[in-house]
C-alpha cells in the first residue's frame, strides 16, 4: 500500500524534527517523507508530515499561520533565550501587574520585527547561527519582519523570585517565539526566557487531528493508517477550489492551459487554486496567470492506478 497525504504527528519532547522524520520512516517503511516547519527538540505539539506526492504541498502549508501556547520567565535571561541555555542575567525581584503585561502583549499584535536568535538555523555566510552560537561566536543578524495576528495573556503567577506568564500567539511563518518571550521582558524592562513551548495548530492542524508516534505504530500494524492521514488537498484547503469539465480535466492533467471561462465558478483573480473534476477528483495546484489569464498547471495529482 503507497500511503499519501499528511500525517498530523503529536511531536514529544527530546526529539528534533529530525528524529521524528528517521522515526516514522522507520516505522512506514518509506523515505518520501517531509515536514511543514522545524520544531525545536524541547517543543512539543502539531508536526505534519507529507507523505508520498504530498510532499509536493510542503511549501504551500508552510505558507500557513500556526498557534504557540507559551510561557516566559520574566526576571531570568539566558545565552539560548529558553532554559537550555546558560543564565546571562537575573533579577532579585519581580514587580509588575497582570495589566502590564496585558499591555505589553497587546502591543506586539500586528506586524513586527524580529532579530533572529543566535540558536537557530538561520544561515549567516553558508554557516547555521547555532554552530557559530556553540563556537562562542555572535554575528550580526537581519532583523525581519513577521505579523503576530493574535496574541493573549493565559495565565500569570511566581515562579520563585520570578514570574512565568502564560499566553497564546498566532503567528506567521518564521516568527520565533523565543524572541518574541525575550522582546515582551525587555518592553516590560526586565530579563526574560522562553521557559516552555507547545505548537498547537500548523496549517490549519490541529492537535486534536495528532497521532503519537505509538499510535501511528499501532495503526500501521494494523494496517489502518491511511484512513487516519489527511487528504492531499484538504491540507491546502485555504486555496480556493474550482471545477473543470471531464473533456477540460483530461487536457488539464496533460499539462495543458485553459481559460479561465472553463472552470466554475470562473477565475477572476491571479493565485494558486485547487482544481477538481466533475465528479469530484482532485486533479491538483493550477494557478491564474497574470500576463496571460490562462489556467496553467503547478503541481498534477494523476490518479495513481
Amino acid at each position: 500500500m503507497n500511503l499519501e497525504g499528511v500525517l498530523a504527528v503529536d511531536k514529544p519532547a527530546g526529539m528534533t524534527s529530525h528524529d521524528v522524520v528517521a522515526r516514522t520512516r522507520r516505522i512506514l517503511k518509506m523515505k518520501r517523507i517531509g515536514h511543514t516547519g522545524t520544531l525545536d527538540p524541547e517543543v512539543t505539539g502539531v508536526l505534519p508530515l507529507c507523505l508520498g506526492r504530498a510532499t509536493r504541498v510542503v511549501e504551500y502549508m508552510q505558507e500557513l499561520p500556526k498557534e504557540y501556547e507559551a510561557t516566559l520567565r520574566l526576571g531570568l535571561a539566558t545565552d539560548t533565550e529558553d532554559l537550555t541555555g546558560q543564565i546571562i542575567q537575573q533579577v532579585d525581584q519581580v514587580n509588575v501587574t497582570a495589566e502590564e503585561v496585558e499591555q505589553v502583549l497587546n502591543s506586539f499584535q500586528g506586524l513586527i520585527s524580529q532579530v533572529p536568535p543566535m540558536y537557530s538555523a538561520v544561515k549567516v555566510d553558508g554557516k547555521r547561527l547555532y554552530e557559530l552560537a556553540r563556537e562562542g561566536k555572535t554575528v550580526e543578524r537581519k532583523s525581519r519582519e513577521v505579523t503576530i495576528y493574535e496574541i493573549e495573556m493565559k495565565a500569570m503567577e511566581s515562579s520563585g523570585p520570578f514570574l512565568d506568564v502564560s499566553f497564546r500567539a498566532l503567528c506567521s511563518k518564521g516568527t520565533y517565539i523565543r524572541t518574541l518571550c525575550v522582546d515582551i521582558g525587555r518592553a516590560l524592562g526586565l530579563p526574560s526566557t522562553m521557559v516552555k513551548l507547545t505548537r498547537t495548530m500548523s496549517a490549519g492542524i490541529t492537535a486534536q487531528d495528532c497521532l503519537t508516534l505509538e499510535q501511528i505504530e499501532q495503526l500501521m500494524q494494523a494496517g489502518e493508517l491511511q484512513k487516519h492521514l489527511i487528504p492531499v488537498d484538504h491540507a491546502i484547503r485555504h486555496l480556493p477550489a474550482h471545477t473543470v469539465s471531464e473533456e477540460k480535466a483530461a487536457a488539464a492533467v496533460q499539462g495543458q492551459r485553459l481559460s479561465s471561462r472553463a472552470v466554475a465558478p470562473e477565475v477572476h483573480t491571479p493565485g494558486c487554486i485547487r482544481l477538481y473534476n466533475s465528479a469530484g477528483l482532485f486533479l491538483g495546484i493550477f494557478e491564474k496567470q497574470e500576463e496571460t489569464g490562462a489556467i496553467a498547471p503547478v503541481k498534477v495529482f494523476l490518479p495513481e492506478t
